[in-house]
């Protein structure tokens, strides 16, 4: 990796950098080998191998700010089924979530008081993360780009 890094990111290019050293491509697999894609919160608490006992290459991560089904995140899953052969989708939402604490127009207000712009996407934030849990998992199940036999399973942490 080379490029013009500052503050944090210098360090973590040299994890990257020492990463790269170790890494032994022929043990990676190429599929994920559980077979699941889970998507969850950026919530930096949430450690997703550990609390779910995953090794690298054992399953797809889609991360987001309250781990909601997004467009990129229905991107992220169709080619997750359809070119890694990805069967399950797992849905992971928690209870101490910042997205439940806005409102879309707050959160369009205060990036547009920052930047003089209202952002062009919904900023999504929900009140009530069983609600959107069950939500976001008929919004899959009806989703026309996965597989129908997709199992689909959600979770609140």
């Amino acid at each position: 990796m080379s490029t013009m890094v500052r503050g944090r990111t210098q360090e973590l290019v040299r994890n990257a950098e020492l990463y790269h050293r170790r890494f032994e491509k022929s043990s990676a697999p190429a599929n994920p080998r559980t077979g699941v894609a889970v998507v969850t919160c950026i919530d930096a608490r949430l450690n997703i191998y550990g609390m779910l006992g995953l090794a690298e290459g054992d399953a797809h991560i889609i991360r987001n700010a309250g781990g909601v089904i997004t467009e990129d995140v229905v991107r992220s899953l169709a080619a997750s089924q359809h070119l890694t052969g990805t069967s399950e989708i797992m849905l992971i939402m928690h209870d101490g979530c910042r997205m439940r604490t806005i409102t879309d127009d707050e959160f369009a207000d205060k990036l547009q008081a920052a930047s003089g712009f209202r952002p062009g996407w919904p900023p999504a934030g929900f009140t009530d993360p069983a609600q959107e849990l069950r939500r976001a998992m008929d919004a899959l199940r009806h989703n026309p780009f996965l597989l129908n036999s997709t199992r689909i399973s959600g979770f609140i942490y």
